[in-house]
């Protein structure tokens, strides 16, 4: 019948058959979504550990500390030196109109980092 879960996955398939195969026609696409979900299972995972933080504000700053090592990870900069130098250069007086400047992808690749 129209209604039955296989015609409904066919019907689906159907419908978005050109974004299903888009990656036959284009190599630097990938098959599956295996990048996809290992990039956003740390996320998933602090989500979790959060409902422990004890209040609320704690998981704030969890989440936000969590941000910060992931968007460093992928910048391929060294979390604890990133944010060590960002905490000296803005104690130091770093201009406010310049926080672009202390950007984990704009984070210059220091011997402090290849420790």
């Amino acid at each position: 019948s129209s209604g039955s879960t296989l015609a409904e996955d066919i019907r689906y398939a159907l419908n978005h058959w050109q974004g299903l195969t888009r990656f036959l026609e284009d190599g630097r696409l990938e098959l599956d979504t295996n990048p996809v979900e290992n990039a956003i299972r740390p996320v998933c995972l602090t989500r979790k550990n959060a409902l422990f933080a004890g209040h609320e504000v704690g998981a704030e700053n969890w989440a936000l500390l969590a941000s910060i090592v992931a968007t460093c990870k992928l910048s391929d900069v060294n979390p604890a030196a990133y944010i060590a130098e960002t905490l000296e250069a803005i104690i130091d007086g770093h201009p406010h109109n310049r926080i672009e400047d202390l950007m984990p992808w704009r984070f210059r690749k220091t011997s402090s980092q290849c420790q």
